[in-house]
């Protein structure tokens, strides 16, 4: 039996899974928790060594469960741009910033007056939440600190560096996230000085592996920690959501990821590089040699759909079964509402933080079905809008790959496919972001000859669900409306978001 680990860092907790290759089944899970602390608003922090003993406390859990087997090889996949600022010894000199952390939202201003050629792959500037603009954070907010740190680096690199003792960087984040050169392999000290930490490429992890590579055996120490009989190979990971594209086999031009939870994320590839105003990339060689990986994006999707039901509704897990059933029921649109999605901005293709959400049309006869229907429609709507906006960029989509809460919400599901008008294949029951890790694994440790070969050797049943043709071209008129209305409410949501932001600074 040639057993992996995948391990996967979210962003409340790591979950361990263990794959039997020969059989291509899952033999178990386990997951241990961390917290996180808000110590101001638009701040998130997580301490570093919490995710390592949650770690051992899962792998060592699941390792009971089978009976101490030995292990062929290991992976992590963690969230993106969760930054540690430690000694190289690995020790912290403060709390990780954590992935949604967007205190660094001035810094990632600077980095947009950039004309340097590697910011194209970021469309002219950084995010708030990447590596870099929150090392220029530190660097300014806490000099003193920045200048004693030997390392910057994400939760990735801090987990590999715990489980090898060596200090190695995954490509995928270097790329997407560290405006790393992938094409010319170099970290990019002009840009770094330019934007005031010249020293930064000195203190990110200098030896840059691209995903699936070998990078050392666990230790000894960790091993132990992990509860292993042996020292597995570690092969190196990235960022989750990207990794569950091997998972999910969808790594070829032509095939799209999609997947839904809280917020919802499209990721797909390009045989050449190509202008994709609207989305973040394309990025060089990010996943694979000679592929340029794109991603897209709802801000708030699933998320819409819990603050209807939960937050305004109050309603328990029965009674949103029989709303489900109700909204099910009810016609494309008709209930003569139209909802906008964008209520913590948009990602994609409007790169737009200041939109908000909307419904628009309500009178006193609509009841909470007609509502809810209509916050569905409203976020499948716009990952149709993201499915159009790549036809117009001349991107094709032969295959959509499935996963997430859609698996578990019929109204959502149906809505998204017959939105898009094109056939889903779905993973009802698949962790892709475990998948994903482990086929890595398999290549790291050499049961594979390519990730390719990896991504197929791990793929699992899934289910193909048809749009429903009639219902397409009644989202078809809705999503002109959904085009219309955004175009005509932006300038109005814009002051309608600053007058927030106004009120929360005030309550601060």
């Amino acid at each position: 039996m040639a057993l992996l680990l995948g391990l996967d860092f979210g962003t409340g907790g790591v979950r361990v899974g263990a794959f039997d290759l020969d059989r291509r089944v899952m033999l178990g899970e386990r997951e241990a928790r961390y917290g996180t602390r808000y110590p101001r608003p638009g701040w998130a922090e997580q301490w570093p060594p919490d995710w390592w003993e949650a770690l051992g406390k899962a792998a060592r859990a699941l390792m009971r469960d089978l009976g101490s087997p030995e292990v062929a090889g290991v992976c992590a996949a963690t969230t993106a741009s969760t930054v540690v600022v430690c000694k190289r010894d690995g020790t912290p000199l403060r709390p990780a910033l954590l992935w949604m952390d967007c205190r660094a939202a001035a810094e990632a201003e600077r980095t947009a007056a950039s004309r340097h050629p590697v910011m194209s792959c970021s469309g002219g500037g950084d995010a708030a939440e990447w590596l870099v603009p929150k090392a220029m954070w530190v660097a300014g907010a806490e000099p003193e600190t920045y200048a004693e740190a030997d390392v910057v680096c994400e939760c990735l690199d801090y987990v590999n560096f715990r489980l090898t003792g060596r200090w190695v960087g995954s490509r995928m984040n270097a790329t997407c996230k560290w405006n790393y050169d992938s094409t010319a392999k170099r970290f990019v000290d002009e840009l770094y000085a330019e934007f005031g930490v010249p020293d930064l490429a000195a203190k990110l992890p200098g030896a840059i592996y691209p995903v699936g590579a070998a990078i050392e055996r666990l230790s000894r120490q960790a091993a132990e920690h992990l509860g292993l009989p042996n020292r597995p190979m570690l092969a190196q990971g990235g960022i989750d959501a990207h990794i569950g594209m091997v998972g999910a086999d969808t790594i070829e031009p032509g095939e799209l990821l999609l997947i839904g939870g809280t917020s919802s994320v499209q990721l797909f590839q390009l045989a050449q590089e190509t202008p994709v105003d609207g989305f973040w990339g394309p990025y060089p060689h990010a996943l694979v040699d000679d592929r340029w990986l794109v991603e897209a994006g709802q801000v708030s999707a699933g998320s819409v759909l819990s603050w209807v039901s939960s937050d305004m509704f109050g309603l328990d897990e029965a009674a949103l079964e029989a709303l489900w059933r109700k909204a099910e029921a009810a016609p494309v649109g008709g209930a003569g509402l139209l909802s906008l999605d964008y209520f913590m901005g948009n990602r994609t293709p409007y790169r737009d933080a200041r939109l908000r959400g909307a419904f628009l049309g309500l009178s006193l006869g609509h009841d909470r079905a007609a509502v809810y229907r209509a916050a569905v429609e409203g976020v499948a709507l716009g990952s149709a809008n993201v499915l159009r906006r790549m036809g117009e960029l001349g991107v094709v989509c032969r295959r959509v790959v499935s996963s997430g809460g859609y698996a578990r919400n019929p109204v959502w599901l149906k809505a998204t496919v017959d939105a898009m008008g094109v056939p889903v294949h779905l993973l009802p029951d698949a962790n892709l972001t475990i998948l994903g890790a482990v086929a890595c694994a398999a290549n790291g440790a050499g049961l594979t000859r390519t990730l390719y070969d990896a991504a197929k050797a791990v793929s699992q049943p899934m289910i193909v669900v048809e749009p429903d043709r009639e219902a397409h071209e009644r989202y078809r008129e809705l999503l002109a409306d959904y085009l219309e209305a955004t175009a005509l409410l932006t300038p109005i949501l814009h002051r309608l978001a600053d007058r927030q932001m106004r009120g929360r600074a005030r309550a601060d």
